[in-house]
């Protein structure tokens, strides 16, 4: 029996478990994907996951801070996100005295719930094809300056024309398909968010960067917000006087659980994609973005990890800054990984032959479509020394030291008084020591500061930094409040020697800009007509746009995948596989909670426990997600939640670039598990009651 069950099972594989490529648009899901959609499992109409009449499933979706998706999952304004989405928050919210990193932090009541400063909530209201309004003009030999000046005129009467119609929104017109399509978007934001519930880091971010991007995972990724409104259900900034905010639309959730081959949909806001990349531009990623990343944020990485486990409240400091450096750097690392392996630039290569062989034989020169190709490959190469070392500026002195950033993004005082609450000088010092040594190494347009490194500190670049920190008045919230209420405040300011130092680093990353323009500009023009045309080359494949942060559905079915000849994944985790992961030599990333063992010990599971018995923690699903999408909410075929998207798989990580529908994967963290977690461990059972649980 057990040998016909696995048989049954990969005979299932081997006919469903092709993922289906897609962040399909909202507004045309019903032309294009519904019936494949019911075909797959849904038992949805359109109209119930999007309507522009009424509400649907698309009104409980929101943006989660800058980069992220959450769901409203109460008529109470109840929000639920991954931990990672909620880290900066939970960690602003921290301190040594109270380490909600650590030790996590669970609401007992409305008042408990802490406002968490800086945090904003996005609906989406409306959604409109714009492209008629913005293209219309757009001669079809235009130049790429031509197009871009008329369609940035379009796109400035749009929004104005949109506020006035709907005050108080915020309008955004992105462009999709390359500059092909655009949609007009209305947001509706609000800004007092807060602090409901957070699970320990040993629970929220079990695994850490050793799990990350992996399968099997077993890592309790949620956390629990609240949006306020003022009296009328407005945005409102807070007060003490704001209420829940009463939610038009919000997600029922299912505790039967899921089985190999039930249909899955995610909701929620994609990144970045580039779907739509050639080979000119993999081999770009390949031998200079990617490598130049990695190495670049692996050094400094290594010296805050040293530092954060030498001190406490160094840790507390800079655990969300290390976490958001580390999720980029190990996804490049898989992203040419992938790349290399599954052989994504052969299949690149193949399809511009046959874009080429089409825009010869259908197109006429003037169009732009057999020139197309040629534009992208030569701005890959015209400005590549200088593309390089403007990555290298970015990633190792505005991105890495912190007294740069913060000369450079800080708008008002009070944004000062937040970032020296999460900064340390000393490590800050010990990251410009390396920062400005593998610059040196590894570039040879060099800003002008290493002349006056070389004239006056004989070319060490570490007595310059020892000198900068000890000089500046840039390095602690107290010598900028003295810096402030001195006489000579402002000509002091002026001659400090972080401000000429980031002066040097800016003067030659603007001054690099000139050289690539052209090159941009090419590229701009060739990507525009190149996806246009493919689109033309084959008019009844449904396209999907490359992610840009809106909203977008994917779907597809649970199921398990096989990563190498010999290895079959299972399609789910569960909490044994946690309690057998525990490593004592690694508590950083493998501590197991007493509390989370005694439970398990006694198989305290409640309602959550699946029909065998256990308590599951994660289920994979065949969806195509990307970063932004991490807190999307995963749902059944009636629309249900049954868990919250947090990461992809190792061995698919060049679906940025290119779909693998084999490998691809969805990790997503159980409902069950979340409730659980919720009720049992963080004993705020009080939450539940304002769900609507099925």
């Amino acid at each position: 029996m057990k040998k016909l069950l696995t048989l049954l099972a990969l005979v299932g594989i081997s006919f469903t478990a092709m993922a289906d490529e897609g962040m399909w648009l909202l507004p045309y899901i019903k032309k294009m994907n519904e019936k494949d959609m019911k075909a797959h499992g849904c038992k949805l109409k359109a109209e119930d996951i999007y309507s522009a009449k009424k509400s649907s499933l698309k009104d409980a979706i929101v943006v989660f801070g800058g980069g992220c998706t959450g769901e409203i999952v109460s008529p109470n304004g109840l929000l639920f996100t991954n931990h990672h989405c909620g880290y900066d928050a939970i960690q602003k919210l921290s301190s040594v005295e109270h380490d909600y990193l650590k030790d996590g932090y669970w609401a007992m009541n409305n008042a408990e719930e802490l406002p968490a400063e800086g945090l904003e909530v996005r609906f989406v209201r409306h959604i409109f094809d714009v492209t008629a309004d913005i293209m219309g003009n757009v001669p079809s030999t235009a130049s790429q300056e031509e197009y871009e000046k008329i369609v940035d005129a379009n796109k400035q009467a749009i929004i104005a024309k949109l506020e006035i119609k709907y005050p108080g929104l915020e309008i955004i017109v992105p462009s999709f398909f390359g500059g092909n399509q655009f949609f007009a978007f209305a947001y509706e934001v609000y800004t007092d968010v807060r602090l409901v519930g957070t699970p320990p880091s040993s629970i929220g971010k079990f695994g850490g960067d050793t799990d990350n991007w992996m399968w099997p995972r077993h890592t309790g990724d949620f956390s629990v917000f609240r949006v306020y409104a003022g009296k009328d259900n407005r945005p409102a900034e807070y007060s003490k006087d704001n209420v829940p905010y009463k939610a038009e639309k919000w997600l029922d959730i299912s505790l039967n659980g899921i089985e190999e081959g039930d249909f899955g949909m995610i909701m929620g806001f994609p990144g970045s994609t580039e779907r739509y990349k050639t080979s000119y531009e993999i081999d770009y990623m390949l031998e200079v973005d990617n490598p130049q990343r990695i190495y670049i944020r692996g050094e400094r990485q290594k010296i805050l990890r040293e530092a954060m486990n030498a001190d406490q409240a160094i840790r507390i400091k800079y655990d969300a800054k290390y976490a958001q450096s580390a999720n980029y750097w190990k996804n490049s690392i898989g992203m040419s990984r992938g790349i290399e392996k599954l052989n994504v630039r052969a299949d690149k290569v193949a399809q511009e032959m046959e874009f080429q062989k089409w825009a010869n034989a259908n197109t006429l020169p003037e169009e732009g479509y057999i020139d197309a190709l040629n534009l992208i490959a030569e701005s890959q190469t015209m400005a590549r020394t200088e593309n390089a070392t403007l990555q290298y500026i970015y990633e190792a002195f505005i991105q890495s030291i912190e007294v740069i950033q913060v000369l450079i993004s800080t708008e008002s005082y009070e944004d000062y008084e937040q970032f020296y609450k999460d900064y340390d000088a000393d490590v800050d010092r010990a990251v410009a020591k390396r920062m400005l040594q593998i610059y040196r190494e590894n570039n040879n347009l060099l800003p002008t500061i290493y002349q006056k490194i070389d004239d006056e500190f004989g070319g060490d670049s570490d007595k310059y930094v020892d000198w900068v920190y000890d000089n500046s008045n840039l390095t602690s919230m107290e010598k900028l409040n003295a810096l402030r209420d001195a006489e000579n405040g402002e000509e002091l300011f002026m001659s400090d020697p972080v401000l000429e130092l980031t002066a040097s680093i800016l003067e030659l990353y603007r001054s690099l800009f000139d050289s690539v323009v052209v090159a941009d500009t090419k590229f701009a023009e060739g990507h525009r007509k190149y996806i246009d045309g493919l689109m033309k080359m084959n008019p009844k494949k449904a396209w999907s746009s490359d992610a840009n942060f809106t909203i977008r559905l994917t779907y597809g079915n649970v199921l398990p995948y096989s990563p190498a000849d010999g290895i079959l994944y299972n399609h789910y985790t569960t909490l044994d596989g946690v309690i057998a992961k525990e490593d004592p030599t690694n508590p950083v990333e493998f501590t197991v909670p007493e509390r989370l063992k005694e439970l398990h010990k006694n198989k305290d599971y409640g309602r959550y426990a699946d029909k065998n018995g256990e308590l599951p923690v994660g289920f994979l699903v065949n969806c195509d997600i990307t970063g932004g999408n991490s807190g999307s909410p995963v749902m059944n075929d009636c629309g249900q939640l049954i868990g919250l998207a947090f990461d992809g798989n190792w061995e698919a990580m060049s679906g940025d670039v290119a779909f693998e529908p084999e490998l691809q994967r969805t990790i997503a963290v159980d409902i069950r598990y979340v409730l659980f977690v919720i009720e049992k461990y963080g004993q705020a059972g009080w939450l539940l009651d304002e769900l609507t649980i099925k």
